[in-house]
């Protein structure tokens, strides 16, 4: 009897743990993440890229160039997004090698620059490119990208915005129909459209320690001219200082450009006899100091239920120009092409959106600011972040008004895409983020009688 009741018992005790587990809610996914940086500040020697001006020449080091790099997970699913203190990304070969040198650590890869005027070039096709300098910065951001891969915690995050106006529209309408190349602006008064919003993302471990503080925001980092021959991140480099200041040095801080396609700073193109130094110090500290208290206000949370996904398309477009500019206005131009009258080109629109309530887009080039705008205003997520410089660079993107107005950056060699790119990789996006969400259908639905 004794034997029959122990029996009974145990064999009661598996049944209850097997409904046990049945019956419990299955374990959630977490939201990982893990940074890292990296100096990749050229030798002395290189072309500074920026400014029409063949000899400027780097001869040291003002404020170091790195990358910075935020590593996302959710389950298998990771991301990594790799900012650069650089004018544009990587060359495409170069971007291929990383994506390649990343693919054990990361299956999706974001690439953006915060377009510094006073970096190696990378965009030019008039001088060599500096082949041993990106090879090199190429392999320490893939070690970096296998370095936040390899060290993610389990993380919340929260978005919070703020305002700040350092910079202006440099494209002046005038009542006669021309427009006026407006670079500097030493009222203060702001021009239009211009986007002052700055928002913020944070990312924090689980103790609420942060891990890194993401600051988008619009503004061509050029407080620094022509005369300068020292490598910089310019005012960004200044603001991302200024809040892990604040923060005692505990997070990463990136800068992720936003629409700056027709955006100066106040202070832009300042002499270094004028104060240059002193003018890109007050421009990042001012934005720092907003970034700062934004990012000090807001409360992270765990997500219940977190997802990651991203989406890279590629958008096929003409040349904007004719046959006899085209070549001039592309600084890509190959000689495998150059028969062609009219060449197609490959753009690379990337979005991501993490959780239900987070959207990124990012254009491959100088997209106006009007976009920034609109992608705020039009995308069904909470919170939107709006991105330039991403995964490649095609020159500028002007809006379709701002094409027929004209300009710097609207009119000329510089917007080497055909008009309307824009706003149709503004609608890609969007019809992303629905798809995503859930709200756009892979098939019909059945009518219900």
């Amino acid at each position: 009897m004794l034997m029959t009741t122990m029996r009974f018992t145990k064999r009661s005790g598996l049944l209850g743990i097997i409904l046990m587990l049945m019956m419990a809610p299955a374990r959630t996914q977490t939201l990982e993440a893990g940074v890292a940086r990296v100096d990749i500040t050229p030798p002395p020697g290189l072309l500074l890229q920026g400014y029409p001006h063949p000899e400027r020449i780097a001869t040291g080091v003002r404020d170091p160039l790195y990358a910075r790099v935020l590593v996302l997970g959710v389950g298998s699913a990771r991301l990594a997004i790799v900012d650069l203190d650089l004018i544009a990304t990587f060359g495409p070969a170069y971007l291929t090698q990383l994506r390649d040198g990343t693919q054990r650590d990361v299956q999706n890869l974001l690439v953006v620059a915060i377009h510094t005027h006073s970096g190696p070039t990378l965009i030019s096709s008039s001088a060599p490119p500096p082949d041993a300098w990106e090879a090199l910065a190429v392999a320490k951001v893939a070690g970096a990208v296998h370095q936040a891969a390899t060290h993610m915690v389990s993380a919340r995050i929260g978005v919070g915005y703020g305002i700040s106006y350092i910079g202006h529209n440099r494209l002046r309408r005038n009542r006669d129909g021309t427009v006026t190349w407006f670079e500097p602006n030493w009222t203060g008064v702001s021009t239009a459209p211009v986007d002052p919003t700055l928002a913020v993302l944070r990312i924090d471990d689980l103790a609420g320690s942060p891990l890194a503080i993401l600051v988008n925001y619009a503004c061509h980092p050029v407080v620094f001219g022509p005369d300068n021959r020292l490598y910089s991140a310019d005012f960004p480099g200044v603001m991302t200082r200024e809040v892990e200041r604040t923060f005692d040095g505990k997070p990463l801080c990136f800068f992720l450009q936003g629409g700056d396609g027709d955006i100066n700073p106040d202070y832009a193109v300042t002499p270094l006899e004028q104060g240059a130094a002193e003018f890109c110090e007050r421009t990042g500290t001012k934005l720092g100091r907003v970034a700062a208290q934004v990012a000090q206000q807001i409360r992270t949370v765990a997500d219940a239920n977190p997802s990651l996904q991203f989406a890279q398309d590629a958008m096929r477009f003409r040349a904007r120009w004719d046959a006899q500019h085209w070549r001039a206005a592309d600084p890509q131009a190959s000689a495998s092409i150059a028969s062609k009258t009219q060449p197609e080109y490959e753009l690379p629109v990337t979005t991501v959106l993490l959780g239900k309530r987070i959207a990124f887009l990012a254009m491959p080039g100088e997209p106006f600011v009007d976009f920034q705008m609109a992608w705020r205003a039009r995308c069904p997520t909470r919170d939107c972040f709006f991105l330039g410089y991403g995964n490649g660079y095609y020159g500028y993107f002007p809006t379709i008004s701002a094409a027929s107005w004209g300009g710097y950056g609207a009119s000329q060699a510089s917007t080497w895409i055909q008009v309307g790119a824009g706003e149709r990789m503004l609608d890609q996006g969007l019809v992303r983020v629905f798809e995503m969400l859930g709200r756009l259908k892979p098939s019909p639905e059945d009518l219900q009688q």
